[in-house]
């Protein structure tokens, strides 16, 4: 269903939130030195639609972990208001918790000394499932998260990778419209970080979930998100599909051409005729008698027609020509270079 018809299911109305300075009134009365107050957000408006996966992106310390506990109900936002399925954060908190499920990056709620098996009965209690229809969906789970053999593992013996499946397990136990997920392929290998991604698509495209996402994996974020929202500082930087947050901010493309029937050595005397040397930067293609080209040029621009009339002139045959837009990563250090942000992305 277009985006435009759907419903929305997340509506942030210019949300602020700022941390006050802890205990000031005794630190002025102790004349103790103390750091003025951390504004986290301001002013954050946008609208999420029901089946959407939403991403929000970031340099470390930008806003990212608040924003997503004031949608969860963990965190009150100083002014302004976010309404989930309808609901309000802090009017109607109980009624937006039913229908959120939180991952969160660094887990720290979980019984360590319970079993994963243990702690996901535990939190299915807390949302109503008792008896038969918790163990099932408890089976359920685990086997879809692929830790059925861990069941009976205690929590402090996971890897952090596991601890992660099972806080995502967790997040699904009461079946939630809306799910927040906090760096969800964290500490995963490959393998599992792919299955997770599919799982993710699958919860948006066959139960109609709505999701918002953190994450440092840039390229995940392409591959999953329908809108995805740059954040810095506490504000909203830039906000539209990957697709054309890469096009709309990117003066540049990157252009690779596979070519033979010339040496290193002729290709590069037959471009030097009539550009800048160091404009090009030669490879040996993984066939003997191809080589490769690459270079940057401002996007649209004529560069490209040259160097291949300049090639074809010396005796080259193109085998093919690849360009490449901006990446996500390109776009946000941008924004990141424009607001003065040191990027803090592993």
């Amino acid at each position: 269903m277009p985006a435009g018809t759907r419903a929305i299911a997340i509506s942030l109305d210019r949300l602020s939130k700022t941390y006050p300075v802890s205990f000031l009134r005794l630190k002025k009365l102790l004349r103790r030195k103390f750091k003025p107050p951390v504004e986290a957000l301001r002013d954050i408006s946008f609208t999420i639609n029901e089946g959407e996966i939403f991403g929000l992106i970031g340099p470390n310390g930008a806003g990212k972990t608040t924003l997503t506990k004031i949608i969860a109900t963990l965190v009150q936002p100083t002014s302004g208001n976010a309404i989930v399925k309808g609901h309000d954060t802090v009017a109607e908190d109980q009624d937006v918790r039913r229908d959120v499920g939180l991952s969160a990056a660094e887990e720290r709620s979980f019984y360590w000394r319970l079993t994963a098996e243990q702690n996901l009965l535990f939190f299915a209690r807390l949302h109503g499932l008792n008896g038969r229809v918790a163990k099932n969906r408890i089976a359920e789970l685990l086997e879809m998260m692929e830790l059925s053999e861990l069941a009976d593992r205690r929590f402090a013996e996971l890897s952090t990778g596991n601890k992660q499946r099972l806080s995502v397990a967790r997040a699904l136990l009461g079946t939630p419209p809306v799910l927040l997920l906090d760096e969800p392929t964290r500490s995963l290998d490959p393998i599992a970080a792919a299955r997770m991604r599919s799982l993710i698509k699958s919860l948006a495209q066959t139960n109609n979930a709505t999701i918002f996402l953190t994450s440092h994996n840039l390229t995940e974020v392409e591959e999953l998100c329908d809108r995805v929202a740059i954040i810095g500082k506490g504000q909203i930087r830039a906000l539209d599909t990957p697709q054309n947050l890469r096009a709309t901010h990117t003066e540049e493309e990157r252009v690779t051409i596979l070519f033979s029937g010339l040496s290193v050595i002729d290709a590069e005397q037959a471009l030097a005729r009539s550009f800048k040397p160091d404009l090009f930067v030669f490879e040996q293609a993984s066939r003997p008698d191809e080589l490769s080209v690459r270079f940057t040029r401002e996007a649209d621009n004529e560069l490209l027609d040259r160097v291949l009339r300049n090639l074809q002139q010396s005796g080259a045959i193109v085998r093919s020509v690849e360009s490449e837009k901006a990446t996500l990563l390109d776009v946000l250090e941008r924004y990141e270079q424009q607001s003065g942000e040191l990027s803090s992305l592993s």
